[in-house]
């Protein structure tokens, strides 16, 4: 099975736009081409503001492995519970 699943990076506070254009640019080209990548700005004026970036990513064997074991016990069919 070859799923996307939708993942996060948090872009921290940085001193000068030179140096977040860089890390940017760094997580830009780390990304795989299919990521559908989309930047929001998070948080609020107490807690603060972040950046982050939202993208598609395949699932690690480790997480596939996981959902594996759970695929069979889906919902119950409603049709044999009436």
């Amino acid at each position: 099975m070859s799923r996307l699943i939708k993942d996060y990076v948090e872009v921290g506070d940085h001193g000068s736009l030179d140096a977040l254009i860089a890390r940017l640019t760094e997580i830009r080209d780390s990304l795989p081409d299919s990521a559908e990548a989309e930047v929001r700005m998070r948080g609020d004026d107490i807690f603060g503001r972040h950046l982050c970036i939202g993208f598609l990513r395949p699932l690690t064997a480790e997480e596939a492995a996981c959902e594996g074991r759970y695929a069979d016990s889906g919902a119950p069919d409603l049709r044999d519970a009436a």
